[in-house]
């Protein structure tokens, strides 16, 4: 129950911050893409920071609980802060500076909202499902985390996404920051301490001990493994801040929240299905397959144009990343020592999460920008994503065969 309760609210405010938060800055503040690009590299930064350094902590007062019910309450209340964010009407005048005063707004309340989000979610949570996990359990454990951001799309989709069309962001941002803080406050009851020992590390010197060349070489299935989940993690972003644009501007499906629904209970489904396979053939085995399946969903997509082929495109390539992270995200908890879950989440953070949102997104704005399609907005040209950014995706993908033979040369 708190794996799904606590996991599922916090992928759905992910879900905000990742997706939707973008499409407000693009609908509200500035349409150029490399301001979404900026604002996602920063709160990278500011989230990987915070799970160093939160991870190590929790490692040191051998509890997580705290962290995760005081962070998802800040967390709420960030979230729900960005209603309140955009350019003042009657600043035509000063639209420069209005704007860039907007922008300056959204990134830093974006950044402090990735502190608690991180440092409760991506830090003490992930830490505490590393310490309630075996290797036996963890790929069906895995398969479930890994279809929570997709259940928690749908959930958006389904419900709030009428609210982003009417422009009614006050509210959106609102409802999702009170589930959020009131999930914050029910965690406190269903999660228990694991009676993780105490460390006596100083908090930097666990933070730096995980960074050591020393601890790198002790431990190349890690580091490898997170090498891996670095490419995944990018060629994701090279496309998901800029896909809900890309539908509703490049493709113009009305019914894309329709669609994408479909695609996310069918990925839902597949993941699931594909974590119990992942437990009966081993993870290794199972994460070159998976991959491919995403590369395969990433070409489809290129070429899908009307909705039943962007359904079927966009399910192979959702159910194959899915897989493909619910896979390397095992395999990353089977190689993390017992007393140090904590802190890996940092470097996990850093690896598979801060270097693929700075890469990945500025990446994808570079081939938006130089292919340069464009649509009319009351009378003026704007920039809008298109097909280019999922092959580009696709292409990340082959490095992941060269770093899979490097770990099991050194792996054995």
């Amino acid at each position: 129950m708190a794996i799904v309760v606590v996991g599922l609210v916090g992928q759905l405010a992910w879900t905000i911050e990742n997706m939707y938060l973008n499409v407000f800055v693009y609908d509200t503040i500035s349409p150029d893409p490399n301001v979404i690009a900026l604002m996602v590299a920063a709160s990278a930064v500011a989230a990987t920071v915070a799970t160093l350094l939160v991870g190590a902590w929790s490692d040191r007062l051998g509890r997580r609980r705290a962290i995760i019910a005081i962070g998802y309450i800040a967390w709420g209340i960030c979230t729900a802060a960005f209603g309140f964010v955009g350019v003042p009407s009657g600043t035509e005048t000063l639209a420069g500076a209005a704007v860039i005063g907007a922008i300056v707004a959204v990134i830093l309340l974006d950044c402090i909202m990735s502190v608690f989000g991180s440092g409760a979610n991506d830090a003490a949570f992930s830490a505490w499902v590393t310490d309630s996990t075996t290797p036996a359990n963890r790929g069906r454990v895995d398969g479930v985390l890994a279809v929570l951001p997709l259940i928690a799309m749908l959930l958006v989709f389904g419900l709030l996404d009428g609210l982003t069309r009417a422009g009614d962001w006050k509210l959106f941002f609102a409802l999702v920051g009170a589930v959020t803080t009131i999930t914050g406050v029910l965690s406190w009851f269903l999660i228990r301490d694991r009676g993780v020992p105490a460390r006596r590390d100083r908090i930097l010197t666990a933070v730096v001990h995980g960074l050591r060349p020393s601890t790198i070489r002790r431990q190349p299935g890690l580091y490898l493994t997170l090498l891996i989940w670095t490419v995944i993690g990018t060629s994701s972003q090279v496309f998901l801040p800029y896909v809900i644009i890309y539908l509703q501007r490049y493709l113009e499906i009305e019914s894309y929240a329709l669609a994408l629904g479909i695609v996310l209970i069918l990925a839902s489904v597949l993941s699931i299905i594909g974590g119990r396979v992942m437990d009966r053939v081993g993870k290794t085995r199972f994460l070159l397959p998976a991959v491919a399946v995403f590369a395969l969903g990433l070409i489809a997509m290129t070429f899908a144009r009307e909705v039943p082929a962007v359904i079927g495109a966009a399910t192979l390539m959702m159910a194959g990343m899915m897989s493909s992270i619910a896979t390397v995200s095992a395999m990353t908890r089977d190689a993390t020592p017992a007393d140090r879950a904590g802190a890996v989440q940092g470097i996990r953070m850093m690896l598979a999460v801060m270097i693929p949102m700075i890469v990945g997104p500025f990446l994808g704005a570079a081939v938006i920008s130089g292919a340069s399609h464009t649509y009319t907005n009351l009378g003026v040209l704007q920039p809008v994503p298109g097909p280019e950014i999922f092959p580009t995706a696709a292409a990340v993908l082959l490095l992941v065969p060269v770093l899979v033979a490097i770990r099991a040369k050194l792996v054995r």
